[in-house]
């Protein structure tokens, strides 16, 4: 059974373009080779939406992305590990937000710095979180409250600015 070299050389290129889409893939989700940064952790009543890979970004720009997703059972809280870029001192300070890109976009992990003089290190925990808001419950909120106390409230103001 004799192979064609023109074959070969296709099955070799077709093989070298799907390993660099996997190499990409896994760069583009975080699983791919750490590229530098360094790790912090933050902890959430409610990570809905985060994984591994999820976008870290501040103002809009991503810095990092999420490495790591675990539940501390002693405190039933999700712990977030995540890898900023060298060259960012964060503000110890600074606040780590579950954020949407809109009502049907994507989460990613926002960060919004502080005012703090002295920065976060390697390996440290950002204290200051804010959890995901659900959609969902948000609608809910919404939805079962009764109209009644905010018509009244409405009324009330109305007369006093009469």
């Amino acid at each position: 059974m004799a192979h064609n070299p023109a074959e070969v050389a296709v099955g070799g290129i077709v093989l070298a373009v799907a390993a660099g889409f996997l190499l990409h893939a896994g760069s583009m989700t975080g699983l791919g080779p750490a590229r530098g940064g360094y790790e912090l952790v933050a902890s959430f009543r409610s990570a809905e939406g985060l994984a591994v890979g999820t976008d870290v970004r501040l103002a809009g720009v991503r810095i990092g992305a999420v490495t790591g997703m675990e539940l501390d059972p002693a405190t039933f809280r999700a712990v977030a590990r995540f890898r900023v870029r060298d060259g960012l001192d964060l503000p110890e300070d600074s606040l780590a937000a579950v954020a949407s890109e809109g009502l049907l976009g994507g989460t990613f992990l926002e960060i919004v710095p502080g005012g703090s003089p002295m920065s976060l290190a390697p390996g440290e925990e950002v204290q200051d979180t804010q959890s995901a808001v659900s959609l969902v419950t948000l609608l809910l909120r919404f939805v079962t409250a009764e109209g009644g106390d905010g018509a009244a409230a409405g009324t009330e103001a109305g007369k006093a600015g009469e």
